[in-house]
């Protein structure tokens, strides 16, 4: 944590969680917040699902929704980026509050519901976009709408022309009957809407899907066979979940997903599970509960040829992601690695 953090951070834990997350947004687009600019070397640089990515830490979505501080993320060290989620309509999501601090746990709680100002306003600002970052969209479906499946789709043929990847979101806790969409027919169905639309973009981009954590064996084995079938380019393992177990905080039964330090076991098991199903025929990005290089190099070892954080930013700050990066470097060393990619699944049967 640098200077300017151990200063600020103080200051934004004494304000409502949601407040302090947009003055973060500001920070970055005024350009005022740590930005350690490229981090990487030949042991961290690696490519995944046809990316070159100068590191393989990446920022999850929900940070910035509405992709309002590009240029300040492309600075911050990361290897790749998501925003997002994005729906074909603006919708202000659940009432407020409805994002909340564990600090005793290092987790957090929201029930977000999909808010965003819609894709048409994201569009814009994609198309601005900074070109020496790989970014992604994650996709998503509006509350109310009629045809979720066909959503994504919307959002992709209107954005796709701005994006490296996009993630399909079918995993998010907050809108009702969402998860649903992780069936096996139904999310045949749906990947295979945005696969169509994908192939009619000028430029074809990587499509990735993003799953939950609160998955069964039997669940994961259908994922898995669904997206070797629909042939998509990376699976995000995984977002926030519905479980409280061994929680401390006060703030520990709202509704909502809960992400950070409590998700890294249950998401690197269902990470390590999705490697062995899928048998090395789809990258993974391995997410939850990342707050060091060596949770990091953890879920790399477990299956992940990529690794994504962001809870971790509200009790480490930006100035964190190089740490990490530079801590990775020295672990893949003295590990006998030389490059990220020869370690990716190497311990992966110590989380089966």
């Amino acid at each position: 944590m640098n200077l300017l953090e151990r200063i600020g951070m103080p200051l934004f834990y004494r304000l409502d969680p949601e407040t302090a997350h947009g003055l973060a947004i500001s920070a970055l687009k005024l350009g005022v917040a740590a930005s350690p600019g490229l981090v990487t070397s030949p042991r961290l640089r690696t490519t995944v699902a046809g990316l070159n990515l100068a590191n393989p830490l990446g920022l999850a979505a929900g940070f910035d929704k509405n992709a309002e501080a590009l240029l300040g993320l492309s600075r911050a060290g990361f290897g790749f980026f998501e925003v997002g989620a994005a729906t074909p309509r603006p919708q202000p999501g659940n009432p407020k509050p409805r994002l909340f601090r564990l600090t005793e746990d290092q987790a957090a709680i929201n029930r977000f519901g999909f808010n965003n100002q819609g894709m048409e306003a994201i569009a814009d600002r994609l198309a601005k976009r900074p070109r020496d970052a790989v970014l992604g969209l994650n996709l998503g479906a509006n509350k109310d709408s009629t045809d979720r499946a066909a959503d994504f789709a919307r959002v992709l043929e209107h954005c796709g022309a701005h994006l490296d990847f996009a993630t399909v979101n079918v995993s998010s806790p907050n809108t009702e009957k969402l998860r649903d969409l992780q069936g096996k027919e139904a999310l045949g169905a749906l990947l295979a809407g945005v696969m169509e639309v994908r192939d009619r973009l000028h430029q074809p981009i990587p499509i990735f899907l993003k799953i939950a954590p609160d998955l069964s064996e039997q669940e994961i084995e259908e994922i898995a066979e669904v997206a070797i079938e629909q042939k998509l380019d990376a699976i995000i393992a995984t977002n926030t979940t519905l479980s409280r177990d061994g929680l401390l905080s006060q703030h520990c039964g709202e509704m909502g997903g809960l992400s950070g330090a409590p998700l890294f076991e249950m998401s690197t098991r269902v990470l390590a599970r999705l490697s062995r199903a899928t048998g090395g025929q789809i990258p993974l990005i391995g997410v939850g509960g990342v707050s060091s290089a060596e949770q990091a190099y953890a879920k790399i070892c477990a299956g992940a040829s990529a690794v994504q954080l962001y809870t971790a930013l509200v009790y480490g700050g930006l100035s964190m992601v190089a740490d990490i990066l530079h801590d990775l470097d020295r672990i893949l060393q003295a590990e006998g690695f030389d490059n990220v990619s020869e370690a990716v699944g190497s311990k992966r049967n110590d989380w089966l």
